[in-house]
């Protein structure tokens, strides 16, 4: 993390919403604080992390001017968000007065065969570095019977990807197979790292125990199913729900006053939300000082069988 306080007071100046994820992505708290691989934030070794007063002036550069960002992401219009968050790191890095992109979204190929991507290869003060970048949105357990933590369509699970990580994208810059693709970018020695950010969701109403090696500063919510909606709902009286799309995941929502969603909007999304539906996500609203509205909470809505799996 950049520094403690920085993102919440970002967050209430910046308003176009691809600046807003993109401080969102290089200011938020890693999920993980304590992982048994190296974790490493990509501008660790940059003067932007030193002093924030820089990185906070150019992301509002960004703001006033969002179209190098714009254009940026529409030279590779991606629809997942995994992909989304690369694209905002990179243009950042891009960007960073002292960071090298050496590469991005490099393929290790043997016989024809694709094993692999390296998500970033960078140059530094602090040397050069294979960094594996992802941003994940788990949920809790509901029950003693199990620590996994899964993912809204609940196929994913936070120890399958650590694994992953360790033991297939980490390594991957260290196979032979890699080293004349390194020796070509004039790199001798990559660090490998990973960089985990994202949300980790709570049961409503239970909650329960962080997942190991939880940072203290994570992005939080709460989850809860279809059947017990009506009892979650009368405790926030009057509140202002809307859905999010998947792309808009990232940082907390800011809309206007004609982008909020009225009552029966929202009474009528919520009646025609099928039974068997995917995992919806929800953020209350609260009108701000200047009439605009702001993200106070968020939840994701599962259906009644969720998980699907045993």
């Amino acid at each position: 993390m950049i520094a403690p306080d920085m993102l919440h007071d970002l967050l209430q100046n910046l308003r176009t919403p691809a600046v807003r994820d993109l401080a969102w992505t290089l200011c938020s708290s890693p999920m993980l604080g304590e992982t048994t691989k190296v974790q490493r934030h990509p501008l660790q070794a940059s003067c932007w992390r030193r002093q924030p007063q820089r990185l906070a002036d150019w992301l509002a550069q960004q703001d006033r001017d969002p179209s190098a960002l714009h254009s940026w992401l529409a030279e590779k219009p991606v629809h997942r968000l995994g992909l989304y968050y690369e694209r905002l790191w990179q243009f950042a890095l891009h960007a960073a007065p002292d960071v090298e992109v050496v590469a991005a979204n490099l393929p290790i190929r043997h016989n024809g065969q694709t094993l692999g991507e390296l998500d970033l290869l960078l140059r530094d003060d602090e040397g050069e570095h294979h960094l594996e970048l992802a941003v994940k949105f788990y949920l809790g357990p509901d029950g003693s019977d199990t620590a996994d933590w899964l993912g809204p369509g609940s196929h994913d699970r936070l120890d399958l990807k650590l694994s992953h990580l360790a033991h297939h994208q980490l390594p991957l810059s260290s196979r032979r197979e890699a080293r004349g693709l390194l020796n070509e970018l004039q790199v001798s020695e990559a660090h490998s790292a990973f960089w985990l950010g994202g949300y980790l969701f709570y049961p409503w109403p239970s909650g329960c125990p962080l997942p190991r090696g939880a940072a203290p500063a994570h992005c939080r919510g709460n989850w809860l199913r279809q059947r017990d909606w009506n009892d979650f709902a009368v405790t926030r009286p009057g509140a202002q729900w809307q859905p999010l799309p998947r792309l808009a995941w990232l940082a907390p929502t800011l809309v206007s006053a004609d982008g909020r969603w009225s009552d029966e909007m929202f009474e009528q999304w919520l009646n025609t939300l099928r039974p068997e539906a995917q995992a919806q996500l929800l953020v209350r609203l609260e009108e701000d000082h200047a009439g605009d509205w702001r993200e106070v909470e968020r939840i994701f809505l599962v259906n009644d069988q969720w998980p699907t799996h045993s």
